[in-house]
């Protein structure tokens, strides 16, 4: 039986070694990788955001939480990786400037590229001028732009601005997630979707494109 609880506990407190077991574990009991993603991942990214968020953990805790959850997803990524079904279309995505992480932005990628999306990832403290060079050259449908920390968010509305000076916000339709983000926000900044973690991404991005 797989105890998705001790896998949690094993990444929120970035222990690797155990991380790595228990998804093998996992696997080789044929639990599918998008379950242990629902129900193992994901819940460990929040848990660890919000700690964060908190200052209930600092910083090299984060690490090691990230270390664990990478980890994890490796083992997942074949499987999550299989394309279910025909090409959807070009996403490019990148956590904005000053911030540094990346667990749910790597997770919302495996999510895309295993449901027809062909990525474009920026990686971290991406800044608003590289964000409008990328769109400017390329040819993407859906722009992702995640935020993990409060104090960062701005820079979701300075990318948006920044897109908007440039005479570049028509080209692409803009998705906005991560911790502190919410609704709401997404609203406010004039993004067109905003999804709370990586299921509703997949879901956002198919009814952008398709509209």
């Amino acid at each position: 039986m797989v105890r998705f609880s001790e896998l949690i506990t094993s990444i929120t407190e970035g222990n690797t070694s155990n991380a790595i077991e228990l998804t093998k574990k996992a696997l080789e009991a044929n639990v599918p990788a998008k379950e242990i993603l629902d129900n193992g991942l994901i819940p460990s990214m929040e848990i660890v955001g919000s700690h964060f968020e908190k200052s209930e953990i600092f910083f090299p805790e984060l690490l090691m939480a990230a270390d664990a959850m990478k980890a994890s997803i490796e083992l997942l990524r074949p499987e999550l990786s299989e394309k279910e079904g025909a090409y959807v279309g070009k996403y490019v995505i990148g956590t904005v400037q000053d911030d540094a992480h990346d667990i749910g932005k790597n997770i919302v990628i495996l999510m895309l590229e295993g449901n027809g999306w062909d990525i474009t990832d920026l990686g971290i403290d991406v800044s608003p001028e590289k964000f409008c060079d990328v769109i400017e050259k390329g040819n993407f449908d859906i722009l992702g732009l995640s935020a993990l920390l409060t104090f960062t968010m701005p820079k979701l509305a300075e990318t948006i601005s920044a897109l908007k000076t440039a005479g570049l916000r028509e080209k692409v339709k803009i998705m906005v997630g991560g911790v502190p983000v919410t609704q709401s926000y997404a609203d406010q900044i004039g993004a067109d979707a905003y999804a709370k973690n990586a299921i509703e991404a997949v879901a956002k991005a198919k009814s952008l494109v398709n509209k």
